[in-house]
């Protein structure tokens, strides 16, 4: 026990490690999607898919896991978390077409959402006072950090070798955190045993998968009538009202009845999957709401980003990770600036200045996009972006969670952290769709002011918008069609300018979220948080 004390420090680096895996990966994938495109030939919607499978099973998970964290060990859930994110980190890397490598996302999704949520429920059982800020800070600012290298490392990975070693990498990575984790962390879990909440887990995934699914494929079927009929071998979708308003129907449906479901066992003193009772925290409740729409920013315009520079600036994958690198110095020094502002100022102010920045780097960045744009404006806009991802990602867990007794941990940091991927979810949904809709609407126009036929303009549209832009730089070598490619260019380019500012519009909605939770949230507990550590969350001593 004295051993693991002596070595909480190092421990937390090895957390931050494994949070860096996860976080990495999603990263990764953003800069080597154009590769993918080019090598596996998978569509606009399947780019998204690839994003999604991964968001959405770490999402509709998190809350499961984090339960059982709690129940069977924290430390061991992570670790089984890493040995699954590893082993399909091999299958993705070995995906022979778009099919494979969605189902791989999904598998990495599990184990994701095994990971993150007992990283921070072992901070918070670990940590106290002023220590737990100074770790929550480490552990945000790692995720803001990594969230900027990762397409960095997954430039250099995919220009020098391929896009597949975006993914081998993470297996190295696991082993070292296997090991790690085994010889610095303490085991810790919950005195509170009880029955899982399956029905809750059910009606949780029912209700993300169904409301990301209409969200990713509303251009496709169709919004509200039918524009393209699902098929599943010879069943054809029989309405012709397209598949889309059910979709979302159900996920109301599904929400209504998850909560219904949770406040009656809550009633009759049955564990739930979400903790409902948290909810009468404030910090805690209004710290979700604003983590929501904050990540719903944060996270979908790295989509479009990497798209656009590759295939309209003609960046390649390195550079693109090159010159996302801006993101990471502004991290780095918002880390800095977070430790030291850990017990002195109010994390909720730390997390306003944070979206301020976010705000002003985003919506400086649509400025700047355009067919014949420089990569140098981008730098500063970039940085002020990643200043403010740094600040509000690190104090915003902190101020969710500094009020949530130690022994709900599991349950609180997976209901916040289930926020934040919602909000991602959401932000790749959303922000993928204003992408590619805007892009194919400005792109009709102009072929329509050029008197392009109806057909071959529908053509070039799919093309364009199917491929998420990869077919520009065939258009382009065309002499006969270089002309459109123009066209083509300045469509993407708009459609990436609206993502960037619909992202910023998220992200000022995150702002004015913040409001309602006052000046002073988020300050730690010292005593009472030690106090619960003693009784709750001791680490076993086996």
């Amino acid at each position: 026990m004295e051993r693991y004390i002596r070595l909480r420090w190092v421990g937390l680096v090895f957390i931050s490690i494994a949070v860096s895996l996860i976080i990495v990966d999603s990263t990764i994938v953003n800069v080597a999607i154009p590769a993918i495109v080019d090598d596996l030939g998978i569509t606009s919607t399947e780019v998204q898919w690839v994003q999604e499978a991964y968001t959405l099973v770490f999402a509709a998970l998190l809350l499961v896991f984090g339960s059982l964290a709690d129940r069977f060990g924290r430390r061991r859930v992570m670790l089984i978390g890493v040995v699954i994110f590893a082993a399909s980190s091999v299958l993705a890397a070995s995906a022979p077409d778009g099919g494979m490598l969605i189902l791989a996302r999904l598998a990495q999704g599990v184990g994701g959402s095994m990971i993150l949520p007992t990283t921070l429920s072992i901070i918070n059982a670990t940590f106290r006072g002023r220590e737990r800020g100074i770790a929550f800070a480490v552990w945000g600012s790692t995720i803001g950090g990594m969230a900027a290298l990762g397409p960095l490392l997954g430039g250099w990975l995919t220009t020098a070798f391929s896009w597949r070693w975006a993914f081998g990498i993470n297996i190295p990575l696991g082993i070292l955190i296997i090991i790690g984790v085994l010889l610095t962390v303490a085991e810790s879990r919950s005195d509170r045993t009880s029955r899982i909440d399956v029905v809750g887990a059910v009606l949780s995934v029912v209700t993300m998968a169904s409301l990301v699914f209409g969200l990713i494929e509303g251009r496709t079927y169709g919004w509200w009538l039918v524009d393209q009929r699902p098929q599943i071998g010879d069943w054809s979708w029989p309405f012709d009202l397209s598949p889309i308003p059910f979709a979302f129907a159900l996920a109301l449906v599904a929400l209504a009845a998850f909560i219904a479901w949770g406040v009656r066992r809550e009633r009759h003193g049955r564990s739930t999957l979400l903790a409902l009772r948290l909810f009468s925290i404030p910090s805690f409740r209004n710290g979700n709401i604003a983590a929501t729409v904050v990540s719903l920013g944060e996270f979908g315009v790295i989509l479009a980003l990497p798209l656009w520079l590759q295939f309209v600036l003609g960046f390649d994958a390195l550079q693109t990770g090159l010159l996302l690198l801006a993101l990471a110095g502004g991290s780095f020094v918002a880390s800095g600036a977070a430790g030291a502002a850990s017990g002195r100022i109010a994390p909720v102010w730390v997390v306003r200045a944070g979206l301020v920045a976010e705000v002003v780097g985003v919506a400086g960045v649509g400025f700047v996009i355009g067919p014949d744009a420089s990569w140098l404006p981008l730098i500063p806009f970039l940085f002020v972006y990643g200043l403010g991802v740094g600040l509000a990602t690190a104090q915003l867990t902190g101020v969710v969670l500094a009020d949530v007794p130690v022994a709900d941990s599991g349950a609180a940091s997976g209901t916040q952290s289930t926020s934040r991927q919602l909000g991602a979810a959401l932000g790749v949904a959303v922000l993928g769709t204003v992408l590619f809709t805007s892009t194919a609407g400005i792109l009709a126009s102009s072929l329509d002011a050029r008197g392009v036929p109806d057909e071959q303009r529908d053509q070039i549209v799919s093309a364009v918008v199917d491929s998420a832009g990869a077919a520009i730089g065939g258009l382009q070598a065309n002499p006969d069609t270089a002309a459109i490619a123009d066209d083509a260019e300045a469509a993407f380019s708009d459609g990436t300018r609206f993502a960037a500012w619909t992202a910023a519009g998220f992200l000022a909605l995150g702002l004015l979220s913040t409001i309602s939770l006052g000046s002073g949230s988020g300050r730690t507990r010292e005593s009472e948080g030690a106090d619960e550590v003693e009784a709750h969350a001791e680490p076993d001593r086996s």
